[in-house]
């Protein structure tokens, strides 16, 4: 039997599906808005959403093309039977939509202060009590040319080494050709593909071990799993778009801007 899964407005029937966990008033809230808006935005193909695991703590660690993502990407990790939780820059946490995120598990990260290093103690206490965390290494929207994931920061391999959650690379790709972060233009249209490939959970079992047993945890050492993470990624955005991803990677930015979405725990900490 086939293991994809589309999502409602999908082009192809559900063809499993798994309990998903009680809400709180703020997700039910969250889902009654993402999920229709995501419906219409964006033909949504989820490719082996069985490889999310069902229950334990899980670090998804995806990719960055839009600042659209997190709309799609929810209705993945809610389809697949878990509740995802985003690491998301803390000016959108304010007003009634601060109520709403913060009441729904969402992560505030304020890049540059003191307050980052508690967004990466939120992020570890939210894994090790078993929930989902959706991680973007790349800490904003990638700027390649060509939409492959540029230089990833390094704290999503401190967290992958300093716990014992499954750690599941996930490729998307299409919401940018709705909202073109490059062009900064929003093109409206009704179900523009957007297509999910989930890997295999990363075994880091062996460097988790030498860590535990003393191992310093050192910049080259995170830069290692970083780019171990990210090349998952790439091989798997490279099946999804059918194509050969480039052997260089595209450098980070050197100057942040003001449309940059801190998407995980890479927050200038690690």
């Amino acid at each position: 039997m086939s293991t994809e899964l589309a999502a409602p407005g999908g082009s192809w029937p559900r063809r499993r599906w798994r309990p998903r966990p009680p809400l709180n008033w703020a997700l039910r809230l969250s889902l009654t808005v993402v999920g229709p808006v995501a419906s219409v935005l964006f033909g949504l193909h989820f490719r082996h959403p069985e490889r999310i695991p069902a229950t334990g703590g899980v670090l998804l660690v995806a990719n960055h093309v839009s600042v659209l993502d997190p709309l799609a990407c929810a209705m993945l990790v809610y389809d697949a039977g878990r509740v995802p939780r985003f690491l998301a820059k803390d000016a959108v946490f304010t007003g009634l939509a601060g109520t709403v995120l913060r009441a729904a598990g969402q992560i505030p990260v304020s890049r540059g202060s003191a307050d980052a290093r508690s967004s990466v103690g939120a992020a570890r206490r939210a894994v090790e009590a078993g929930e989902l965390v959706v991680i973007y290494p790349e800490g904003s929207v990638t700027r390649d040319p060509d939409w492959w994931p540029m230089q990833a920061r390094t704290g999503v391999a401190r967290l992958a080494l300093t716990t014992d959650v499954a750690v599941v690379p996930l490729a998307q790709w299409g919401p940018h050709r709705v909202h073109d972060y490059h062009a900064k233009k929003l093109r409206l249209r009704l179900r523009s593909p957007a297509e999910y490939l989930v890997g295999e959970p990363v075994d880091l079992s062996a460097l988790r071990a030498q860590v535990r047993e003393g191992r310093p945890l050192t910049a080259d050492l995170l830069r290692e799993v970083t780019d171990l993470l990210m090349a998952r990624v790439r091989d798997q955005l490279g099946e999804v778009r059918g194509e050969q991803p480039p052997a260089a990677v595209h450098p980070r930015p050197t100057r942040r801007t003001s449309g940059d979405l801190p998407g995980g725990p890479e927050t200038g900490v690690a």
